[in-house]
């Protein structure tokens, strides 16, 4: 292995994802982009497998990665493209909520907007309380589960119906309790992606 170097590159801009070289892993060399994020297998190499493990995919790592292989003999490569990123964003509210008992309140989660809304398989607004989750209201089969919400929030919660076209899956939470106060996850699933985001609701105040 002493006598052997791997380059991981892209075709587009030759930026170097990976090094091995002079027997060892050689991270130091990568472009900025990849560091932290391009692997080789290291258990793996003494076997001669330097296949490469990409994290935190991103849209922008699309293109053809390029293997070559120098030996004292020879060299040799291959090339492998990622055609296409699958990603899911979900954004809410980036601080806490307050609200006075009795009032409605709106708990902000939005998808990003290139995802249709029938590719969603399904949003679940839950609400972690000490040691378990309670429903409060779940999208799924393109229309609402009214009945999957706990009788705690059954007639209080809703989807603004006419925004979930565009991704909009924020939850209005109609005269509200003490027993309310507390984190709020909204969880998106995408066939095989999920992601989440987090509302507090705090400072409940009298009316």
């Amino acid at each position: 292995m002493e006598r052997v170097k791997v380059e991981w590159t892209r075709t587009d801009s030759e930026a170097l994802v990976h090094l091995f070289q002079y027997g060892d892993i050689r991270p130091e060399a990568q472009h900025q982009d990849y560091h932290d994020r391009a692997h080789f297998f290291t258990e793996d190499i003494k076997h001669g497998n330097f296949s490469l493990l990409l994290k935190n995919v991103r849209e922008e790592d699309k293109g053809i990665y390029r293997c070559k292989v120098y030996s004292e003999q020879a060299a040799d490569k291959t090339l492998v493209e990622i055609k296409d990123v699958e990603y899911l964003i979900v954004s809410g509210s980036n601080q806490s909520i307050s609200a006075s008992v009795g009032d409605d309140v709106t708990l902000s989660c939005s998808v990003n907007s290139h995802i249709k809304p029938e590719e969603i398989k399904k949003v679940l607004w839950r609400k972690t309380d000490e040691d378990r989750d309670i429903s409060v209201l779940l999208y799924q089969n393109n229309e609402t589960q009214s009945e999957s919400s706990d009788e705690r929030y059954r007639d209080r919660v809703e989807f603004f119906t006419d925004e979930i076209h565009r991704g909009n899956f924020s939850l209005r939470l109609k005269r509200v309790r003490t027993e309310d106060k507390g984190v709020y996850i909204c969880q998106v699933f995408n066939g095989r992606l999920s992601a989440n985001t987090t509302v507090i609701l705090e400072r409940l105040g009298e009316l």
